[in-house]
């Protein structure tokens, strides 16, 4: 059963990224802060949970949070600044979108860039052991799956609403044929998944 946060002296945000590995569009952040009795039998890890439950815990995390914000940072900024610090970049400023200042930060990972007076703990795996990360990892998921899914109707090439931005082969394939977007990443390799296959059988 997961915690609900990392310390419970200090008023705590939990803190996540979600989107750090696509080929295109933002990295998204969410921070929240939790009360004390919140409970919420289904929330865990997001990477676990299938959308519909995603969905339905975005709904109660929204409603019953005592503070919560979501903030990107978009593929132009990743590439001007290195996708590392862009997801730093997204949860400072989802922390500084609450509209209670949280007293500590719990950050799912194992770096984090430190936020301007308030200290903060980076924990692996963090967002499948408290559930403040695990709700911040859930809206992080569920705004940057939606933002996807919008500009998939620009641009259906890609099949966004499916993949996410994530290096399916699909994807690779359709960016090899189509070039890229004004939402991919240039700083990252897109490499043709026939490669692989070519390889494999030369070998």
């Amino acid at each position: 059963m997961l915690l609900n946060s990392y310390q419970n002296e200090l008023l705590e945000a939990g803190c996540d990224e979600a989107g750090r590995g696509c080929l295109a569009g933002p990295v998204f952040a969410a921070a929240v802060i939790l009360p004390p009795d919140f409970i919420a039998g289904e929330l865990t890890d997001s990477k676990k949970l299938t959308h519909k439950q995603r969905c339905n815990l975005r709904v109660i995390i929204e409603k019953e949070a005592i503070a919560w914000a979501v903030a990107e940072v978009d593929n132009l900024e990743i590439d001007n600044i290195n996708i590392l610090n862009a997801s730093f970049l997204a949860m400072h400023r989802a922390v500084e979108k609450l509209t209670v200042q949280p007293q500590y930060l719990s950050i799912d990972g194992n770096r984090f860039k430190a936020y301007p007076n308030i200290p903060h703990t980076c924990i692996v795996k963090g967002d499948g052991k408290y559930l403040n990360i695990a709700a911040a990892s859930i809206l992080a998921k569920t705004h940057r799956d939606e933002f996807m899914e919008n500009i998939s109707l620009q641009y259906p090439h890609y099949q966004w609403q499916q993949n996410k931005g994530y290096p399916t082969i699909v994807h690779r394939m359709a960016a090899l044929e189509h070039g890229l977007s004004p939402f991919h990443r240039k700083t990252f390799t897109i490499s043709n998944p026939q490669l692989a296959l070519f390889s494999e059988n030369e070998g």
